[in-house]
Formats: structure tokens, C-alpha cells, sequence
């Protein structure tokens, strides 16, 4: 395939599809968003009809969640991404750090574990599959930090800085392997921060803070290199369509801003989670406490005051 503007896009205007264009609806994308979709609705329909309730909140993060990967994926903005750095930043950005945080707000896996229905005794179903997939050395890996904070960085620099990402934009099993593992890369790193899911690292708040801002000043120093190049540095995006009338550094730049101001975005939906969550934490502990003083007759707070009188005495 010809690097220099993909063939296909070289006698489109700006801003307009014309007929034939291989990279629109991407199917793989479509299918999976549809499936996922339909899966999470079967969940919370099957959770309505037994009478349980499940958030409307999580309902529309998830699907706000999934329609964005659809908006990137299975439009023109898809076709533009192709040729034009800039957009396939936007994809970029939106797939890796704003999509997976919508979707694990939705938090599908609690609403599988409570959905499924349990195997048979002796035999494993899906939920006792998944419980199983949960609780592996396999994921204990990929979710911690160790793993996935240079996961999240590499994905930006040995990428885009390496022949490799010139290699799978050129072809349509490339271009989607690269999509799919930003989306994966996405939800391994954001998953034990956000914490919703049940996974087998659940670190504390403030730790889970200090994750998110250890990756995302990187996503801010990849933008900033980008701007401050003075020559176009992947090559795929080295000669965009003369059709398109944009120039190929300054097109850079753009997408070095994008990169660059996106990584403020996830930060702040990411840290307004966290205090939210934090808050709830709080609010729980506190009420099972008044719970349990009410039950053994606030014991805790009488002993606590004899253990003052007794002080006192011993001070007279």
C-alpha cells in the first residue's frame, strides 16, 4: 500500500466521504460494539426481571463508552485517520484514554458475575471461567503497575518513534491490531485505578492516584516532541492528499496538541471518580460503624470513656 496518502483518499475534499472507501464502518469495530452492547443490556435486563437494580449511571457510561469507540472506528473520521496525523491522534486519544474509562465505570465485569447464572455443581460455566480469569497469575501480571505504566508509555514512544507504526498502517489487519491494543492498553492501565471492577490488584486511593499521574505526564512529553519537531517524524503521514490542503508539519503539530491536552482529560474524570469513590468508601465505613454501635450498645465509646476516668483517677 502507497504510505503517501493510501490511494484511496487522494480525490476527496476536506471533509466529505466519497464512495468506496475501505476504512468506513470498520466491521471488526462495528460487530464488537454491537455484540458488547447487547451483552450489557441482556446483563441488565436479566438483573430487572429478578428484581434486582443495577445503576442507570453505569448503564449510560458504559454505552456513552462504547458508542465513542464506534464514533472513531465506524465513521469518516476513520477514513481521515488514515491520511492525516492529526485525526488519527483524536482516535488515538479516544480509544486509549477516554473510551476504556467510560466502559469500566459501566463496570461489565460486576454486572457478568452478577448476571451469569452459576454452573451446575462440578462443572465451570462463563461466570466461573471468568472468576477464574480473575483471580490468574495472568491478570495479577497485566494489572499491576509495574506492568501496565510501561505498557501505557511504550504504546506512545516505541510506536510512533519506530518503523513499526508505519508497518501496520499499512494494511487494514495492521491498522485495527494497533486500534484494538490501544483499547487494551487503555483498560489494563485504568482498571486498578479506577477500581469498580473486581480485580486482583485493588490498591489504595491515594496509591491509585499516584498511578494515573505517573503515566500521564508522559502522554504530555510525547505531545511537546511532536510540536517541537521541525520535520514531519512518521512517515505515513509525510505526504497527506494534495486534495485535503493541509501540510504535513503543521498537521504534526496539531496532533502533538491534541496528544498533549487530551492527557489533562482522563486525568480529571479519572481524579473526580477517585473522590467520589472515596467519598462513598467513607460514607459506608462510617454507617456500618453507627450500625455496629447500635447493636452492641456503643461499647466501643464506653470504654473508651472509662479509659479516660481511669486517667483521670490516677492523675488525682
Amino acid at each position: 500500500m502507497d504510505h503517501s496518502g493510501h490511494g484511496m483518499m487522494m480525490d476527496l475534499p476536506p471533509f466529505t466521504l466519497g464512495r468506496g472507501l475501505a476504512w468506513s464502518a470498520d466491521p471488526f469495530f462495528l460487530v464488537a460494539c454491537l455484540v458488547g452492547l447487547a451483552l450489557y443490556g441482556w446483563g441488565v435486563v436479566r438483573l430487572r426481571r429478578r428484581g434486582d437494580k443495577w445503576p442507570v449511571g453505569r448503564t449510560v457510561s458504559y454505552v456513552v463508552g462504547v458508542l465513542s469507540v464506534m464514533l472513531v472506528m465506524c465513521t469518516g473520521l476513520n477514513d481521515y485517520g488514515m491520511v492525516m496525523f492529526s485525526v488519527h491522534m483524536v482516535q488515538h486519544m479516544v480509544i486509549s484514554m477516554l473510551s476504556p474509562i467510560l466502559i469500566l465505570l459501566g463496570a461489565p465485569v460486576t454486572l457478568a458475575l452478577r448476571a451469569l447464572p452459576p454452573a451446575a455443581r462440578g462443572r465451570k460455566g462463563p461466570r466461573e471461567l471468568l472468576l477464574a480469569l480473575l483471580h490468574s497469575r495472568y491478570m495479577r501480571i497485566i494489572t499491576h503497575p509495574a506492568f501496565t505504566i510501561p505498557l501505557f508509555i511504550a504504546s506512545l514512544y516505541a510506536l510512533y518513534f519506530t518503523p513499526l507504526f508505519d508497518f501496520l498502517m499499512g494494511s487494514k489487519t495492521g491498522h485495527i491490531s494497533m486500534m484494538v491494543h490501544f483499547l487494551a492498553v487503555g483498560v489494563v492501565f485504568f482498571w486498578p485505578i479506577i477500581g469498580v471492577d473486581p480485580g486482583p490488584h485493588r490498591p489504595g486511593y491515594l496509591m491509585r492516584m499516584l498511578e494515573l499521574f505517573a503515566g500521564m505526564p508522559f502522554h504530555a512529553f510525547f505531545g511537546i516532541a511532536l510540536m517541537m519537531a521541525s520535520s514531519p517524524m512518521v512517515e505515513t503521514f509525510k505526504n497527506p492528499p494534495a486534495s485535503l490542503g493541509i501540510d504535513a508539519l503543521s498537521d504534526q503539530n496539531a496532533a502533538g496538541g491534541i496528544a498533549w491536552a487530551f492527557s489533562e482529560i482522563p486525568s480529571v474524570l479519572v481524579l473526580i471518580a477517585l473522590l467520589f469513590q472515596w467519598y462513598s468508601s467513607e460514607q459506608r465505613q462510617a454507617k456500618r460503624k453507627d450500625r455496629a454501635a447500635d447493636r452492641d450498645g456503643d461499647k466501643e465509646l464506653e470504654a473508651y470513656n472509662a479509659y479516660l476516668a481511669s486517667l483521670n483517677a490516677r492523675g488525682n
